[in-house]
């Protein structure tokens, strides 16, 4: 990364949980490319606030996670399709004090549903309604699965998320009759959770598919499970690295090439 200088592009990421994944993966591409950009990962008590500081200080971009995702929404500028059609920002850039807001985290879960060859006619269990959630179940909704079920506690939010993709919601765990499940929640996350399973091993066992989105660390309980029963499975460290890759785009105007993507994920892992 080249010397402070007051020319440097500044990106920053805001989220309840901070972690040096992005501030890696982010700072060891400015520096194998080349580029005036430094990023830094913040927390705060003060969304509003922070985002004011964002416009005000010139900073290029923020990358939003959990629990901003949609609380940033009246705060930005302009909703691009991909983040207004789910109603969850996880993407800002400022182009001169005018913020637009996109979600990559739809494009990087649509980019794994087809990559891992889902199929369609699976039965899926999503658990989790919240910012994430609603890419998720967007993305399933448009890689054409008409079969998919929200598990979720919150007697407003959950029945929303199914509905608005016409989908069914429970707020009790069901029985064990699907074939993808997927984690949308901090459940297995790094910290008080950590150690929780987010589904009960009869689900792993029936599923031919284990998706958990939770991104630290990328062998979460869920995951392990589905790994020990010969399960296929999909990351969270495979979806942040693929949403990140289109943030740094989004940011710098550079596209990466999966060999530098794939290099800067193992580099943001290895402390």
């Amino acid at each position: 990364m080249p010397i402070l200088n007051k020319d440097m592009q500044v990106c920053i990421s805001l989220s309840g949980r901070p972690s040096n994944l992005g501030t890696r993966f982010h700072n060891y591409l400015y520096d194998e490319l080349g580029l005036n950009f430094m990023y830094k990962a913040f927390t705060t008590d003060d969304l509003e606030g922070a985002i004011r500081g964002m416009r005000a200080l010139g900073f290029r971009g923020c990358s939003v996670s959990m629990p901003f995702k949609e609380a940033v929404i009246p705060l930005v500028d302009v909703m691009e399709e991909s983040a207004a059609a789910i109603e969850s920002v996880n993407t800002i850039v400022n182009d001169g004090g005018r913020l637009s807001a996109s979600n990559t985290d739809y494009e990087a879960v649509a980019q794994l549903i087809a990559e891992h060859g889902v199929d369609p006619a699976a039965r899926v269990l999503v658990r989790g309604s919240g910012g994430m959630a609603k890419a998720v179940v967007a993305a399933f909704r448009g890689a054409g699965f008409g079969d998919l079920t929200v598990l979720a506690r919150n007697p407003e939010a959950g029945p929303a998320l199914a509905a608005k993709y016409g989908y069914a919601w429970t707020p009790d765990e069901l029985a064990p009759e699907f074939d993808v499940i997927v984690n949308v929640t901090p459940i297995g996350m790094q910290g008080a959770d950590a150690a929780a399973l987010a589904f009960s091993p009869a689900f792993v066992e029936r599923a031919s598919v284990v998706f958990d989105v939770v991104a630290f660390p990328a062998e979460t309980p869920l995951i392990a499970a589905a790994r020990a029963s010969g399960t296929r499975v999909i990351t969270g460290a495979e979806v942040i690295a693929l949403q990140a890759a289109r943030q740094f785009e989004r940011y710098t105007g550079v596209a990466l090439t999966r060999d530098q993507v794939d290099r800067a994920s193992a580099f943001s892992r290895a402390e």
